[in-house]
């Protein structure tokens, strides 16, 4: 604290002082340097960390709701279920038909091989009958054959030649009707997967862990594409923004601290501004800050909420507002001081009187700035050490006689 108080309540009437009126009871504060805060402050809201409203992927009808508003769920959780039934079948045909598609591909494959084989043995059987042709010419030519056995293998070699072409053209049906096979498996695939994320998308599912918000349907109600389901909402941090005044903007920087206040104006979260916005809002022409705050649970998504930057902090001197009063526009406060001593008054032996200690009080001017909780801060008038008098200023007058409240109540 900024002054220590050094008076308590009053518990007996003041004395009488001999030849004047009897002194007032009051509280008295010593002025002590302490830390003096330049702030402003700013109303801002509240921005969850992490936040998604849900809304259907296709059309229908809600059947089953999985949670309720203000449940903690994780990602991935399901949260609501649309009608599936016409889905479930497409996605039955879906399969079914892949599942022909596959085995139509491999009844292809098994032909392929099969025209395979018999291209690799008319390759052979042509093989062959060249051979034996060439053999026949050559024993033809040297008189040992007929001509006519030379027109046979001619004709078994042109055979064979015309078989392996049509072995050869089987196989280019066979890898064609592969293809084919192959195309309507992916064309299977892809009606199935369509079938299985139009099922998925009649089940609504969290993105992100976090809080459920308001559900504002029900069961039985029918939802489109541009139905608002709920929200999950991320809050365990948020982020205020706030907007500060382009006057401000100079002394504005990541880092400065910023308080969140509660209802009685004091400090309930502290935090420091984390970013600092390049451009100005032409609109309002002020400059958008945030700082970051861990909830303790009492903060919302949205919230408004008064809070205070503090630009500088330096050492200084602060008043209670209790001690000031106003007088045709400028501020006063009441010190006590010493009476001036009487030469012709006798002094009690050993300086005992045996009353309590009596002071007067003082009217100062002082000049003050800034409100810092329950003071002010004092630009001029006052000094380290100085009591001001903090209870009982309605009833003082400059130079009337006081008391602390404590040392009567002794």
């Amino acid at each position: 604290m900024l002054l220590s108080m050094v008076a308590g309540a009053c518990q007996s009437g003041p004395p009488e002082v001999q030849g004047g009126p009897p002194p007032v009871p009051v509280e008295l504060q010593t002025v002590q340097s302490s830390t003096v805060l330049e702030t402003s402050e700013f109303v801002g809201a509240l921005e969850a960390e992490d936040r998604v409203v849900l809304r259907p992927e296709a059309d229908g009808r809600v059947v089953e709701i999985f949670v309720r508003p203000g449940d903690v769920v994780q990602a991935r959780t399901p949260i609501l279920q649309l009608r599936a039934d016409r889905s479930r079948a497409e996605v039955s045909g879906a399969i079914a038909n892949l599942e022909a598609a596959q085995s139509s591909r491999n009844t292809a494959v098994a032909r392929l091989r099969a025209a395979e084989a018999d291209a690799d043995r008319a390759a052979a059987d042509v093989s062959l009958a060249e051979s034996d042709y060439r053999r026949i010419e050559l024993l033809v030519s040297a008189g040992a054959l007929s001509r006519q056995e030379l027109d046979r293998a001619r004709n078994r070699r042109d055979t064979a030649i015309a078989s392996r072409r049509a072995a050869e053209e089987n196989v280019r049906a066979a890898e064609a009707s592969l293809r084919e096979t192959e195309s309507q498996i992916a064309r299977a695939q892809a009606n199935r997967n369509i079938a299985v994320e139009d099922l998925q998308d009649r089940q609504v599912i969290s993105p992100i862990a976090g809080v459920v918000g308001n559900i504002p349907v029900k069961v039985g109600d029918l939802v489109t594409l541009s139905t608002t389901l709920t929200s999950i909402i991320q809050n365990s941090t948020l982020d205020l923004n706030i907007a500060v005044p382009i006057e401000r903007s100079r002394q504005l920087r990541v880092g400065l601290p910023v308080e969140l206040l509660d209802e009685q104006g004091k400090p309930a979260l502290r935090g420091r501004i984390s970013f600092v916005a390049p451009e100005v809002s032409s609109g309002e022409q002020s400059v958008l800050a945030k700082a970051s705050f861990t909830n303790d649970g009492s903060l919302r998504d949205g919230q408004l909420v008064r809070t205070r930057v503090v630009w500088s902090s330096q050492p200084g001197l602060l008043v209670p507002t209790a001690a000031i009063t106003r007088i045709a526009g400028q501020t006063f406060v009441y010190i006590a001081e010493q009476p001036e001593v009487n030469p012709d008054q006798p002094t009690p032996p050993n300086g005992q009187s045996g009353q309590p200690p009596m002071q007067v009080a003082r009217q100062r001017l002082v000049q003050l700035g800034d409100i810092q909780g329950n003071s002010y801060r004092v630009i001029s008038g006052l000094q380290p050490g100085e009591q001001v008098v903090v209870s009982g200023v309605l009833n003082l007058t400059e130079g009337t006689p006081i008391m602390s409240a404590q040392a009567m109540a002794q």
